[in-house]
């Protein structure tokens, strides 16, 4: 690559990489602003970081909505790994035509959207008692088409001969699974954390559906919330922003490699 190549390159790296930072500068320091400097388009942080925190602190529950958001995003995290981790592996080791058949199916439901079954599984959790509780967040997305895709590719690096061995040895299914297959997927699992933490923590809809007491309420709620009413406090809106994104963000930037080798497929 000549000189000018190189410039060239480096200059287009730099302006994207700065396209793609400055809104999350821009809410960093609109979060330390008042409402009325972030409506003036002002990008220099300012001095009302506190007071926007105590402001929102005094007008909302944020302990509650961080609380509930951690729950549900932890206990569905678990859940789903687990599940979709055991459906990905039985689909690959003990695959047939009919299993084949049902993996279709199931990577058909891919392409239904969620608002088409929202009505229908409300309704249904309604009449088993199911609102306002963990069980109805976490229900719906127990187990994804994704993950469980994302598991049998896996499992497909897999050797098949170390299964035949553990079970001459005397494993049975469970601990071949739990012992031998478990940790050499660690960087598929990372993955499968980062997404599923992602999703989970971020979601609104249908929480915003069935979470009808302020005792349940999520942090994407809770933003929501801020955006209701005639006027708008964009200072705390920001930070409220900041404080949701904070989470996923640790845990992005905590397993990114390892979120790298499980998307393409790496087997340690």
């Amino acid at each position: 690559m000549t000189k000018g190549k190189k410039i060239a390159a480096y200059t287009f790296l730099t302006i994207v990489s700065f396209i793609s930072v400055f809104p999350l500068y821009w809410m960093i320091s609109a979060a330390t602003n008042k409402s009325v400097d972030v409506t003036r388009g002002r990008l220099i942080p300012g001095a009302e970081l506190i007071n926007n925190f105590k402001n929102l602190l005094a007008q909302y529950d944020v302990g509650t909505a961080m609380l509930n958001s951690f729950k549900y995003a932890l206990i569905l995290t678990i859940l789903s790994l687990l599940i979709c981790s055991l459906a990905g592996y039985g689909f690959e080791i003990y695959h047939d035509k009919i299993k084949d058949g049902v993996m279709s199916v199931i990577l058909l439901a891919m392409m239904v959207p969620f608002a088409a079954t929202m009505i229908p599984l409300y309704q249904l959790f309604s009449k088993v008692g199911l609102l306002n509780c963990t069980a109805g967040f976490i229900l719906p997305t127990l187990s994804t088409p994704f993950l469980i895709m994302m598991f049998r590719q896996s499992a497909r690096s897999f050797p098949h001969d170390i299964i035949e061995a553990a079970r001459m040895d005397g494993l049975n299914e469970f601990q071949i699974f739990f012992k031998m297959f478990l940790p050499t997927m660690r960087s598929t699992y990372a993955a499968a954390m980062t997404i599923t933490f992602m999703n989970a923590w971020n979601n609104y809809l249908w929480p915003k559906v069935i979470m009808t007491s302020k005792t349940s309420i999520t942090m994407p709620m809770l933003v929501a919330n801020l955006k209701e009413g005639y006027v708008t406090d964009y200072g705390m809106l920001m930070l409220a922003v900041f404080l949701c994104t904070i989470p996923t963000a640790i845990v992005f930037f905590l397993l990114q490699k390892s979120f790298a080798d499980g998307i393409t497929g790496a087997v340690k």
